[in-house]
């Protein structure tokens, strides 16, 4: 069956330079690339996808970039390939037509990518190391779907958006996203980072879809470096994938949050300019609250005053959270987990309105550096299970006296993420439920619901459980914490027609901290240590060795428990009415107003419901 034009029509937004469709007649029935283009290399015509190779044997459709793309051009000309245009993706589909599928394991980028072969009637797909870049499939009695956005299949005719009740327990209970193959829409599974998937469609139906691994972390004995070598090294590598995420013939500019991994970009990418004697203008886009504690100018300007960078701030008003609220849930597919969201979505307008098409970010620094403060449990744990009881006295009082946390709490968080099994245990003992009396336990009877999601998402995963810094850094980068930021990096991004590169996830980077262990990440209660020490010399000094952690927040608690209290009150209301089967009417009344007068913490579960809510609505989800 002919899939209908608006499977690419409603993702303009990530292609508003070009469109094109081609069928091809298989023994199977009909295959179908489509593609909306977002022109960042050869800004020509010559582009444009579906782009063929080989005359006219293989086909792609392809979203993202292949860094590398000019050194991987020289060795196929090496080989007597012949180019026609001066894009990466003419690159890519030379390197399949070449290697074949090994042509993954020489690419460093973010992508995702289908290729037709009309000779052997062959369908590849594959998807980025890190899943930087989404690939979403559907399968159907009429045949399968592959989509950059779940909304495209909303299009298809037998679509049905109903509620994949085990994801939305994750979700609701530990805020986890994007941590499994599935979606919080029954039906819809990802390919996920570091995977491909081929069928052959040479008879006259489908072959079984073969979904399969290509890249993992490589396990390697921790590498010998000592701090000041592994600083250098760290410097080294970061500069370098800096400089590649510079290549584009559309002007670039990056994010500034005034924090360590965002500032650290923005004076790389000046030192960068400064060595080519660039004219180009560095422009950055921060998000600014005034009268907050989550307003981080004083630092966002010392970058500026050291740098001379350009700056456009943005200040995100607490009105446009429920006013955008149904289209940013359009946008980001499932729900999300705070209104942070909807500030990097209005830094990306920023962008989109001031000329600029690429903006380099920092994702993926805190997950393999140990920069969130929630990491020092399991650092503590590690050193406790080492027997490396000096160092864990030691590391205690630095974090005491550098963020004024006591002992008792220290020690408490130690066994939270160490011992997460045991204390369970003993919690069930007491004859309590791990499950949040707001939610109805009926809704989940018979499904088999993880009672501590995370650890459960990193084992099904083949990971490590994330009871030691080593093992919580992998989980996060590879499963419970990235990928929900990388998809709402990507859909933020590109609903203003942005494209986002992230200069922490280039893979050789990722692969040397990963291979450093637990060595040089927290050290004298310092979370990021080994990135301070390489970006000695580059970074203003109070940036480099502040110590608090506000990351990109917004006033959240101020505003729903302020002026947006009758919004929020009026979303959990719909929500019930919504998902009746899912909560407890009383206990989130209960649940609600006592986080609203300040009876408990304010915390994010009260945004979850929110969203959940928005997104059920947008999209006609059902149970």
């Amino acid at each position: 069956m002919q899939p209908p034009r608006a499977v690419i029509e409603v993702i303009d937004h990530r292609g508003p330079d070009g469109e094109g469709w081609r069928e091809f007649a298989a023994p199977a029935g009909l295959v179908v690339l489509a593609h909306r283009r977002l022109a960042i290399i050869d800004t020509s015509s010559a582009g444009n996808q579906p782009m063929s190779f080989g005359d006219g044997r293989y086909w792609i459709v392809y979203n993202g970039e292949i860094y590398n793309y000019l050194e991987l051009r020289s060795m196929l000309e090496s080989a007597g390939i012949t180019f026609h245009t001066r894009t990466d993706t003419e690159v890519l589909l030379a390197a399949y037509a070449h290697w074949g599928g090994d042509c993954l394991h020489r690419l460093n980028g973010m992508f995702a990518f289908a290729i037709w072969d009309e000779q052997e009637k062959t369908l590849f797909a594959a998807r980025d190391r890190f899943g930087i870049k989404p690939l979403y499939l559907h399968q159907t009695k009429a045949g399968f779907a592959l989509a950059s956005e779940i909304k495209q299949f909303a299009c298809l005719p037998e679509f049905s958006p109903r509620l994949n009740a085990a994801r939305a327990f994750d979700f609701l209970t530990s805020g986890i996203t994007d941590h499994s193959a599935e979606t919080l829409f029954e039906g819809v599974r990802q390919v996920r980072g570091g995977e491909y998937l081929r069928t052959v469609v040479r008879d006259d139906r489908l072959s079984d879809l073969e979904i399969r691994r290509w890249y993992s972390l490589p396990d390697k004995p921790e590498a010998v470096f000592d701090k000041v070598q592994a600083a250098d090294r760290l410097r080294e590598l970061l500069t370098d994938s800096v400089g590649l995420r510079l290549r584009a013939d559309v002007p670039i500019g990056s994010c500034l949050s005034g924090g360590l991994d965002s500032s650290s970009i923005v004076c790389l990418i000046n030192q960068a300019l400064k060595v080519k004697e660039s004219t180009d203008i560095q422009t950055t886009i921060s998000a600014c609250y005034d009268d907050s504690p989550v307003d981080e100018r004083q630092y966002i300007d010392l970058v500026l005053s050291a740098t001379g960078v350009g700056n456009v701030k943005v200040f995100p008003q607490h009105l446009g959270v429920f006013q955008g609220l149904d289209k940013l849930a359009y946008h980001l597919d499932e729900p999300f987990g705070s209104t942070s969201i909807f500030a990097q979505s209005e830094v990306f307008r920023a962008a989109r309105e001031n000329g600029i098409k690429v903006m380099l970010d920092g994702q993926g620094a805190d997950e393999q550096l140990a920069g969130y403060h929630t990491m020092y449990g399991a650092y503590h744990a590690s050193l406790f299970k080492g027997l490396r009881w000096r160092r864990l006295l030691r590391e205690l009082n630095q974090q005491r006296r550098r963020h004024g946390v006591e002992l008792k709490a220290q020690i408490l968080g130690l066994l939270e993420a160490g011992y997460p099994r045991t204390l369970f245990s003993l919690y069930r003992r007491t004859g309590r439920s791990v499950l949040p009396p707001w939610l109805r336990g009926e809704a989940w009877a018979g499904e088999d619901m993880p009672v501590l999601p995370k650890h459960a998402a990193a084992v099904a995963s083949g990971l490590q459980a994330p009871s030691t810094l080593k093992g919580l850094c992998r989980a996060d980068l590879l499963c419970t914490g990235l990928p929900k930021l990388l998809r709402y990096e990507d859909r933020n991004s590109m609903a203003h027609g942005v494209e986002a590169r992230l200069p922490f996830l280039d893979f050789r980077l990722v692969e040397f901290l990963d291979g450093l262990g637990e060595r040089f990440k927290i050290e004298d209660g310092e979370t990021k240590r080994l990135l301070r020490v390489a970006m000695r010399g580059v970074l203003p000094e109070k940036i480099r060795s502040r110590s608090d952690k506000i990351g990109f927040a917004t006033p959240e608690a101020d505003w729903i428990r302020g002026p947006l209290r009758d919004d929020a009150l009026s979303a959990v209301a719909n929500a019930r009415t919504r998902f009746p089967a899912l909560f407890d009417s009383a206990a989130m009344s209960k649940h609600v107003s006592d986080m609203m007068d300040g009876r408990k913490p304010f915390d994010f579960s009260l945004w979850r419901i929110i969203s959940l809510e928005a997104w059920g609505r947008v999209f006609q989800v059902t149970v």
